[in-house]
């Protein structure tokens, strides 16, 4: 790179996404879209912790017309100060009742915690932080002075690396009320706080001793994300490409042309990847089902263009919902639950559809008007141009979001499909340096306030904009739910439950309904000594996500909150499924992981006897061994030494909870 060309620096990813753990361990979001790498030992520390996922910030360079020149390290020539100012306002926030930008359904709302007149005391504001060199870190670069209530709550802190990239850490997943009362709700738990944030992250740059002031980025941090390597069927990539192409001239990758393996198949495939985190998804389009979009055989048929194949794929587009549509129709899909599920019955915005630009392609595709490409394959992303790098760092952060139901959301929600909030696509606009995101705008908050529709007056007359204008620390979690574990405890799948299917589903993709167990995966993919329709027994065995949380409401919700860091993560597995010539069992899935008690199953111990009854027969010497041990430990007699419940750990010393009679 030519230094002397160097014109303009920018900050990249323009909105990067970290994520709540309370391990010391980490790993980086994704910089490439779609593409998710397991860390080395799991998503959990060897005690059972969740690793954080860490936002990871570069600076690129680009010359007076525009074109990306590479990437800014720290050298000898080379400087670059960073400095991040982020928050935690929820409570100082709006509740929540639903979208506000739903057409002529948007529901106004009051303060939360509308009794505390020193709302100073609901916004949690930790001093900002500067950091600069190569491998720093420090107590210094902790975001944990900002208090909630008199007591300071930490959120996270910064570190460089070895090229002096910024690092970003967020919160341990720690919530309290300030009055120690339980939660009671999903959203709007009053005298709550949770130790999620986001902000503003700026850089000057220094280079051969001439300064330039970077184009400033955004950080979120969200909760953990449960089913890493799953994704939205509408990601929130999609929603705000969607606004992009429609409303501010980003270029349409399909406007050459559709292509079924860039623009189709992908929605496809995640809609039979959600199969491993919701059963319904699993019966509709999961292994086995005719309509598997893993099916290889199946999408040959989709890929063609032919006339041949003309019916089945108008089959398939005739059963997606229009989004242009308002007619009520819940047999279509995605089957997932709309931004009105809660306010609204039986009306079109109770059910997600997917976004008028994937809509169009997809009816492109039915017509037979694309090509087939082909699929995706990795390139490391020190491989990519700096161009490239670039395109993958503004998309890899929005794409592992999700893009909806918006009620209110997981990650980042419905603001971001807001015009007003973009300075460019993928870049939005923030407040000036030092200056704090402002929470009042009056006693009820209106959808022609938040959309600019209403003239607002700060307090000495002055005409001010509405919140969405730009963004502040704090200003893209407050939407969200507080804390965060009663939404994602309380927000579900198959609220109907004199239905066939769990369904719809609100954010399975990261907050998993059903999934496929350890022990499930052992006695069905691993087992191959075990016969075939055992084995799809347990295949086909889903269990409740939350199951160990309990059945009563409140007492599940709170649970949440304290235990948020037992659940298991549901995680890539990939292993041949032996003695499986027909091939009803998959060699690819996800599994939940990192569920463990320190107590035995003696359901599954059953299991194993059950299917080992006849195994060993005739010999005595194996028979006797079994008869004498306390635990299936044999030497024949069963298919597998010392086999115990994979939940199992003798390193934990968690219990297993039994509800009452009551409660079941």
């Amino acid at each position: 790179m030519n230094t002397k060309e160097i014109s303009s620096v920018a900050i990249y990813p323009p909105i990067g996404i970290a994520r709540i753990g309370n391990s010391n361990k980490h790993f980086f979001a994704p910089d490439i879209p779609g593409v998710e790498i397991t860390p080395k030992g799991g998503y959990k520390d060897k005690k059972g912790r969740v690793k954080k996922q860490v936002a990871r910030f570069r600076i690129y360079a680009f010359d007076k017309n525009g074109k990306v020149l590479g990437e800014i390290t720290e050298t000898k020539d080379h400087n670059i100060q960073w400095r991040v100012q982020v928050a935690n306002v929820k409570s100082a926030w709006y509740e929540f009742n639903n979208a506000l930008d739903i057409p002529n359904a948007g529901i106004p709302s009051a303060y939360r915690n509308s009794d505390v007149s020193d709302r100073t005391q609901l916004a949690i504001t930790p001093t900002p932080v500067s950091i600069s060199g190569k491998n720093e870190k420090g107590k210094k670069y902790d975001f944990d002075d900002g208090e909630f209530f008199g007591k300071k709550v930490k959120l996270g802190h910064v570190e460089t690396d070895e090229d002096g990239r910024l690092l970003f850490f967020g919160g341990d997943g720690k919530s309290a009320s300030k009055d120690d009362k339980p939660a009671i709700t999903f959203a709007n738990n009053q005298g709550w706080h949770d130790d999620t944030c986001d902000g503003v992250v700026r850089a000057t740059v220094n280079i051969a001793g001439k300064k330039f002031e970077a184009e400033a980025a955004n950080v979120a941090v969200t909760p953990p994300n449960f089913g890493p390597g799953l994704y939205g069927v509408v990601t929130m990539n999609d929603v705000v490409q969607d606004l992009f192409i429609r409303e501010m001239d980003y270029p349409d990758s399909a406007a050459d042309g559709v292509v079924f393996y860039e623009h189709i198949y992908p929605m496809l495939q995640r809609m039979t990847d959600t199969q491993w985190v919701n059963q319904g998804f699993f019966m509709l389009f999961g292994k086995n089902s005719p309509s598997d979009f893993n099916n290889l055989e199946f999408v040959k048929k989709l890929a063609d263009p032919s006339e041949a194949n003309k019916e089945l794929r108008y089959r398939v587009f005739e059963w997606f919902r229009d989004p242009n549509s308002n007619n009520y129709e819940p047999q279509k899909v995605p089957p997932f639950y709309g931004d009105g599920f809660g306010e609204y019955e039986k009306i079109a915005i109770v059910d997600l559809p997917i976004t008028q630009t994937q809509y169009a392609r997809l009816k492109c595709w039915a017509k037979g008007d694309f090509t087939t490409g082909k699929p995706k394959k990795y390139i490391p992303f020190d491989e990519l141009s700096p161009a490239e790098q670039i395109d993958a760092l503004n998309q890899a952060p929005m794409e592992e979001c999700l893009g909806g139901p918006f009620h209110p959301g997981i990650e980042l929600t419905w603001p971001m499909r807001v015009k007003q909030m973009w300075k460019k696509p993928y870049r939005l606009n923030v407040v000036d340096e030092g200056e704090a995101t402002d929470l009042d705008f009056g006693p009820l908050l209106s959808p022609a306030i938040v959309l600019g529709k209403s003239k607002l007056q700060d307090e000495n007359g002055n005409e001010k904009a509405g919140p969405l204008s730009k963004s502040g620390p704090g200003a893209l979690t407050r939407w969200l739910g507080v804390p965060w574990q009663t939404d994602e405890a309380s927000c579900l799948s198959g609220y109907d439950l004199t239905l066939y299917l769990p369904l719809p589903s609100f954010w399975a993709a990261r907050v998993p309904n059903q999934v496929l167990s350890e022990d499930s995966y052992e006695r069905s993919i691993k087992e191959g000594n075990l016969n075939i329709a055992q084995r799809l027994k347990h295949f086909d065995y889903r269990q409740d996500w939350l199951r160990d949380l309990g059945s009563v409401y409140q007492t599940k919700i709170n649970h949440m909150i304290s235990e948020w860091h037992e659940l298991g993560i549901i995680a890539k597995a990939e292993d041949d499924a032996k003695n499986n010539e027909q091939g009803f069992l998959p060699d690819l899935v996800w599994k939940e992981t990192g569920r463990k008690f320190g107590e035995d199953d003696p359901t599954f111990t059953q299991v194993v006897r059950a299917e080992t009854i006849m195994d060993g027969l005739g010999d005595e010497k194996a028979r006797k061994a079994a008869t004498e041990a306390d635990t299936l430990t044999t030497a024949g007699l069963l298919s597998s030494p010392k086999v115990k419940a994979a939940s199992h750990s003798s390193n934990s010393t968690r219990k297993r909870r039994r509800v009452s009679r009551g409660e079941r």
